[in-house]
């Protein structure tokens, strides 16, 4: 799986097949999308009609918090896998770590890597307790943990945790919106480096091996995006980022439901 991707949430009809499209063109090979985002049959058309072979584009999907439970997992997979209709999903992750329903999810969800209907399984919004809670009855360690993570919810905890167990940390809304390309120290990095805020911002995310997918369909941010391979941060200055921590969300807390 690459580091860097798109995400396509909030991108519908022919601004998410164009956006995908237009981002396979530029050179991403990661497409993270979710049936909670209504687009996998756009996403799907995008990945089809590109003259990129199948096996150099890694598209991940996940189930919804309203299909989630044994049954309706294993159904929920066959509609994601009929609207994207391409030979296979790269990831299927648990959107939401959804009370009184997480082992079943998780059990229907190692049932489809089981019988070879996926490529790897994962989940998405478990900071360490829900960690701690999978391990106590999961067969299969997840590939990816996805989850806000950006310079001001730096969640080193997280990141050590996955580290250790060898799952990958995927970074989704890490631009924080926008929010936050005005703090002085990256607006000082942007200077030193001859680069934008986000450019900075997705740098730092790669260097702590952490896996990232800002979003947008505009051509111009998404070259901009993943021009971020000929600098390197220095260790002083990545910590300096790591220090912006102040717990700021953009997205529900997951916290919340346990």
């Amino acid at each position: 799986m690459p580091l860097l991707g798109l995400g396509v949430y909030d991108m519908y009809n022919a601004e998410a097949e164009t956006a995908v499209s237009k981002a396979l063109e530029i050179g991403y090979r990661l497409i993270d999308t979710a049936s909670l985002y209504r687009n996998e049959k756009e996403i799907g058309n995008a990945v089809r009609n590109s003259s990129l072979p199948r096996n150099e584009i890694f598209v991940t999907t996940k189930v919804g918090n309203g299909d989630q439970g044994y049954d309706s997992t294993l159904r929920a997979f066959d509609t994601s896998m009929k609207l994207l209709n391409i030979e296979y999903i790269d990831a299927y992750l648990v959107h939401w770590p959804i009370k009184g329903k997480r082992k079943d999810t998780w059990k229907a969800v190692e049932r489809l890597y089981e019988e070879k209907r996926v490529r790897s399984v994962g989940v998405a919004n478990y900071l360490v307790p829900f960690l701690d809670e999978l391990k106590s009855y999961a067969n299969i360690v997840p590939v990816i943990d996805q989850m806000e993570f950006s310079p001001w919810l730096y969640l080193k905890a997280e990141l050590d945790r996955c580290k250790k167990d060898g799952i990958q940390l995927q970074s989704y809304t890490p631009l924080v919106r926008g929010k936050k390309f005005s703090d002085p120290l990256i607006q000082e990095l942007s200077t030193k480096y001859s680069k934008t805020p986000a450019q900075i911002i997705i740098r730092w995310n790669l260097q702590l091996g952490v896996s990232t997918i800002p979003k947008s369909s505009n051509e111009a941010r998404l070259r901009e995006n993943f021009d971020v391979f000929d600098f390197e941060i220095s260790e002083a200055d990545m910590e300096r980022l790591c220090g912006l921590n102040e717990n700021f969300r953009v997205v529900d807390d997951p916290i919340e439901m346990l």
